[in-house]
């Protein structure tokens, strides 16, 4: 059993599949405590590059042979032990203690008054808006969110007061290893369906969750959203219902009626801290957002707008593009989709392919696997024609790889169109080569 004390005590920890956004919050805050960083990932990144800057040392590939002698803590993250079963199997039956993220998790948030932001969509956003709301309350929270805070560009706060604000994920029922004083729930949706049956299951999966809350804490939540209901429906402590905060004076930078329900919730949260309407609002609308949360990142050679996003579900797409179009009304709108894995694609197929909509051309790159093996029964192919079936004004288009995808762009991007780079796995690559 590895405790907080013993994290304290740990000097030199390894981190399998360090460039996970979550996992590498631990990573960063170990650096902080001038611990010694190793760790490895399957592949390079922006998050890699950054950890390197400040002093991980980091392999590229996945093996035992990678974990380097004298290391006293391994930590791993769960798509690992999904995707590599006999990699975590072998590690455990060594000497040295191997813990999950999550578990990790639940070290941290045991003695902290702990504000976890649940949702299937949002949370990410969520998380960030109440951590700019506590920072400039200065009430000095620890941080740890699934994206990089534009003002520090990390993913990790490291605070000296009783709170922790953490990002809680829903995979696998990862957030049952935290300990919530304070739950937000910003939405529940038919998403990881390749662990879950059912939006039904997944709804009990946060009931879980929010039974794990402490008699003086508190759930944050759409009291009248149906598949909440089912989450809460045992649950007897104090209620919140964020929708029914104002959103007068909200003036927000980020777009979309979908950060508006954000920062609602962020402000439900910032009164349950008796933090100021008036300082909650101010920060909110100071808010620049996230790393890949419709995130700006400049213009091409030709004067198109570029932009990237992590949206890798219908819900999120939808959302992403009605946000743009706010912004946006008359411009040509161009998405590069990378669809996150076959199970996801395969099972919301017919919701995928009615989620662009609102853009006027779609590009789709090959599928992102991660975690699982080639599935001959999906493609972007087959996903590029139901999406054209939907879609009548939006042509559609699957191309075999990036340099292609890039090459096309490069021909047909013109000022003022926007482009929007999305996908949970690397499609930032694309946006990053075509910014001047």
């Amino acid at each position: 059993m590895v405790t907080k004390n013993d994290l304290h005590d740990v000097k030199k920890p390894f981190l399998l599949g360090i460039g996970g956004i979550g996992i590498s919050a631990i990573a960063r805050m170990f650096l902080a405590e001038g611990k010694e960083v190793f760790g490895s990932d399957s592949s390079d990144s922006e998050i890699i590059a950054e950890l390197r800057k400040v002093g991980a040392k980091i392999e590229i590939g996945q093996s035992v042979d990678l974990v380097p002698r004298g290391v006293d803590l391994i930590i791993y993250t769960v798509a690992i032990e999904v995707a590599e079963p006999k990699l975590i199997h072998t590690l455990k039956k060594g000497n040295v203690p191997v813990r999950s993220y999550p578990e990790i998790l639940n070290i941290i948030s045991k003695d902290k008054f702990t504000i976890a932001v649940s949702g299937t969509h949002g949370k990410t956003t969520t998380t960030a808006m109440i951590a700019q709301i506590m920072i400039d309350a200065e009430m000095d929270p620890t941080v740890i969110v699934g994206s990089l805070l534009k003002d520090s560009k990390s993913n990790f706060v490291a605070g000296k007061s009783k709170y922790l604000v953490v990002e809680a994920c829903e995979y696998r029922k990862s957030f049952l290893n935290i300990n919530p004083t304070v739950a937000v729930i910003t939405n529940i949706d038919n998403d990881h369906l390749d662990y879950y049956k059912d939006v039904g299951d997944i709804a009990r999966a946060f009931g879980e969750f929010v039974s794990l809350i402490p008699k003086n804490g508190v759930v944050v939540a759409d009291l009248k959203d149906e598949n909440v209901k089912i989450a809460i429906k045992d649950f007897t402590k104090e209620k919140v219902d964020y929708v029914l905060q104002s959103d007068l004076d909200l003036d927000l930078k980020v777009p979309g009626k979908h950060n508006i329900q954000n920062a609602k919730a962020a402000l439900a949260v910032a009164k349950i801290l008796g933090i100021k309407r008036d300082d909650a609002v101010r920060s909110l609308n100071n808010f620049g957002g996230t790393w890949r949360r419709f995130e700006y990142k400049g213009k091409s050679k030709g004067g198109a707008f570029v932009y990237d996003d992590y949206g890798h579900h219908p819900t999120e797409i939808k959302a992403t593009l009605q946000g743009a179009r706010e912004i946006y009304k008359e411009n040509k709108i161009i998405v590069v989709f990378q669809p996150h894995l076959y199970s996801r694609t395969k099972i919301l197929l017919d919701d995928f392919a009615k989620s662009f909509y609102l853009a006027n051309e779609v590009i789709l790159a090959p599928i992102y696997a991660a975690r699982e093996t080639s599935d001959p029964m999906i493609s972007s192919e087959i996903l590029a024609k139901e999406i054209s079936k939907n879609n009548a004004i939006t042509r559609v288009k699957s191309m075999n790889n990036f340099r292609e995808i890039e090459a096309y762009l490069l021909s047909e991007l013109k000022k003022d169109d926007v482009l929007i780079t999305m996908g949970a796995g690397e499609a930032n690559k694309i946006s990053d080569k075509l910014v001047l």
